[in-house]
């Protein structure tokens, strides 16, 4: 007999990268994506409301971001550093991280849709930048090996898994004793009307559901990770924040 849960995941993700399949081919031809209510979008400071002041932000990737915060912005990065980038779409956190570990580091960038990773080189080679990776796989499983990077970073990319769990157990795999987790995503507040909350999560795009804060601190702490802190910043509406999520591989 099929497995319920198990279906039901397969079928969210293969939607999920559908749509931003979609969204990347209406970016590769010039148009302007968006991944959620418009309004939601700009207010809630996604897309590239959220690398004001990033003078160096390359501005083709600059304009496919839709991304709710910069997770590079909080990673600290550090010259010769590996990072990963999880659900890295048009590759503007990557190029950010590649400038920023220099030419002894590497930026890898992983990401389900084919078209997003056509979309991410594409930046990479007009922004210049010869230490970015990209490859292609599903954030629930990673294809790097055990302790392979220093950095894993994510931009509202982790919360449109049914598989939260199962990408924070993966996230902590490949990170090094040491290694730092910096993301930014959503997050809803305690109480909210369900009905109101899921009303939101379509606006904002959350389709598979959203943590509380309580609720991504443990998932965090079951993967292992410790020194966790996560900081609301802006109102998405309905009672949902972007946030950043930092934790620790001790």
């Amino acid at each position: 007999m099929p497995d319920e849960h198990a279906t039901t995941a397969a079928d969210s993700q293969d939607a999920v990268i559908s749509h931003y399949s979609a969204l990347a081919r209406t970016t590769l031809v010039g148009g302007t994506p968006f991944d959620c209510d418009p309004g939601v979008f700009t207010d809630g400071g996604f897309g590239a409301e959220a690398y004001a002041g990033t003078p160096d932000a390359p501005q083709a990737a600059l304009h496919a971001s839709l991304g709710c915060g910069n997770p590079v912005a909080v990673a600290d990065l550090q010259p010769g550093d590996t990072v990963l980038d999880l659900g890295s779409g048009g590759g503007l956190d990557v190029l950010l991280s590649a400038q920023r570990v220099g030419p002894a580091g590497i930026a890898y960038g992983l990401d389900a849709s084919p078209d997003m990773l056509t979309l991410a080189r594409t930046n990479a080679a007009q922004a210049g930048v010869a230490n970015a990776r990209f490859l292609h796989g599903h954030i629930e499983d990673i294809p790097l090996s055990d302790a392979h990077v220093d950095v894993v970073i994510s931009n509202c990319v982790i919360i449109l898994s049914a598989s939260k769990a199962q990408v924070l157990a993966e996230a902590f795999r490949v990170l090094r004793p040491g290694g730092r987790l910096g993301v930014s995503d959503v997050i809803a507040e305690n109480g909210i009307d369900p009905c109101q909350r899921a009303e939101a999560e379509q606006l904002t795009g959350c389709t598979s559901g959203t943590l509380t804060q309580a609720q991504y601190r443990d998932l965090l702490a079951a993967a292992g990770f410790t020194s966790i802190s996560i900081t609301a910043t802006s109102d998405a509406g309905g009672g949902l924040h972007s946030a950043i999520i930092r934790a620790s591989k001790a």
